[in-house]
């Protein structure tokens, strides 16, 4: 008969899930994706960079399938940040579909 401990372990060693940090999710890529590409603009502007807690506080309302919307549109815009900053500013896209 084996020990407790040797059992645990193996029983440990079937289920593995990552933990902590390591952890990749979908939204995680694309959050890393935009910190990327908005921080390489914000060096050259002399900006402190955008950290992966604001930036998942900036895009917390906005579901994941609307990111890959704004990956796309941004990557195609001239100006990525400028482009990026306009589309996640409601204020703006209010505008457009008032009825006035």
């Amino acid at each position: 008969m084996k020990p407790i401990g040797d059992l645990s372990a193996e029983y440990g060693k079937k289920f593995e899930v990552e933990k902590g940090r390591g952890k990749k999710t979908e939204r995680g890529e694309l959050m890393r994706f935009f910190v990327r590409h908005l921080n390489y603009a914000r060096a050259h502007d002399g900006l402190t960079p955008i950290t992966m807690p604001r930036m998942g506080h900036i895009l917390e309302r906005i579901p994941t399938s609307d990111l890959y919307y704004l990956q796309s549109v941004c990557s195609k815009a001239k100006n990525f940040s400028k482009r990026f900053w306009w589309e996640i500013d409601p204020k703006k896209h209010l505008e457009e579909n008032s009825f006035r």
